[in-house]
């Protein structure tokens, strides 16, 4: 008994210290006016992100009266029965075959994973049953070991890593129907603030779908481990204007255009294995194992956002990928400095 008793009173004390913990952690993901980038799962800014996140409230309100009764219970417990000085050590009467009881206790949990059941049910089939609209935009992301494919069919577009839709407002909703492939292994695709996970799984299409209520950045993770570089397999979505978004599909549908000044760079890319992995429109590279570099320079990271898109990383990119990205599978080329060089001023101009 005295041991129950001790470990009771330990439970106890480890609880407070975990809610306080968990308090802290609650207060510092809170937005403080902060801008609409990042992943705070508290701060929802598209309709299926709101639907998971009011499922997540009333969920956690059901655990926490679960949490608190059973708190008092033992609170009750530890201080009703705790050992008193003409205490003689010996078991107290015990009594069985409460048939009430017995009931209370098998009933309500179940009545509780019932309703708890209902209301996740509800949720997942309004988002999965959502029907794409006229003006919906559809994007056909693939996921890689270890970066992003995007296309949008009916736009002609090909992009990488960095996802562009418009924002869907009030006045003109425009959602974003996103259709999930794998080319290798298991991915996932998470962008906490704008909808939950969904995974990408080899011979078995999937989907999702998003509707941004602000512009900005949101930034997601490949949420399911693919291998040795999961970790940095991240996610950018660029929620823009109506306007911002047609001018930039508008550049996207531009081929590639260079001078005289970059013919050499242009000459090694297009006599090496770059060329077997990569694509670049309006000229002979015509890969589909790596991203599409038409407009590589117009991306604000590379290496599916493992490094700011900056000519020093792009030179130390294809001078040694492990050095940024270990395990990934885009080889050294092995290149000499002028070639190196001159392959880096190619690729700026890329845009």
């Amino acid at each position: 008994m005295l041991q129950m008793r001790s470990s009771m009173s330990r439970f106890l004390a480890q609880t407070i210290v975990l809610l306080f913990w968990c308090a802290v952690a609650v207060w510092a993901s809170e937005p403080k006016g902060s801008s609409p980038d990042g992943t705070n799962i508290f701060a929802p800014a598209s309709t299926p992100a709101k639907s998971i996140f009011g499922l997540s409230l009333f969920v956690l309100a059901v655990t926490g009266v679960i949490f608190l009764v059973v708190f008092a219970l033992l609170l009750y417990c530890v201080v009703k029965f705790r050992k008193r000085r003409n205490d003689d050590g010996r078991e107290p009467p015990q009594v069985y075959g409460s048939n009430q009881v017995e009931l209370a206790w098998t009933v309500i949990p179940v009545l509780i994973v019932v309703a708890l059941f209902m209301a996740t049910a509800r949720v997942i089939a309004t988002v999965q049953k959502a029907a794409r609209p006229d003006n919906g935009i559809e994007v056909i992301a693939i996921g890689h070991q270890f970066w992003w494919e995007y296309r949008y069919p009916a736009l002609g577009v090909v992009t990488a890593n960095e996802l562009h839709v418009p924002v869907s407002d009030d006045s003109r909703p425009t959602p974003t129907f996103i259709k999930l492939l794998s080319a290798d292994t298991d991915h996932s695709f998470w962008i906490p603030r704008l909808a939950g996970k969904t995974d990408l799984i080899p011979n078995h299409p999937n989907s999702m779908w998003i509707d941004p209520h602000e512009t900005g950045v949101y930034l997601g993770q490949c949420a399911q481990y693919c291998g040795t570089q999961h970790a940095k397999m991240l996610l950018r979505v660029y929620v823009q204007s109506q306007d911002e978004f047609d001018r930039w599909i508008q550049e996207q549908r531009q081929p590639a255009t260079v001078g005289n000044a970059v013919s050499q760079g242009q000459r090694i890319f297009e006599t090496t294995a770059c060329i077997n992995c990569h694509t670049v429109a309006g000229t002979v590279a015509n890969g589909r194992f790596g991203p599409d570099l038409t407009h590589l320079m117009s991306r604000d990271t590379i290496a599916a956002g493992a490094a700011k898109n900056t000519p020093e990383n792009l030179r130390q990119w294809i001078l040694n990928p492990a050095a940024i990205k270990p395990g990934s599978l885009m080889p050294a080329m092995q290149l000499s400095d002028p070639e190196l060089d001159a392959l880096t001023t190619y690729l700026e101009t890329l845009r």
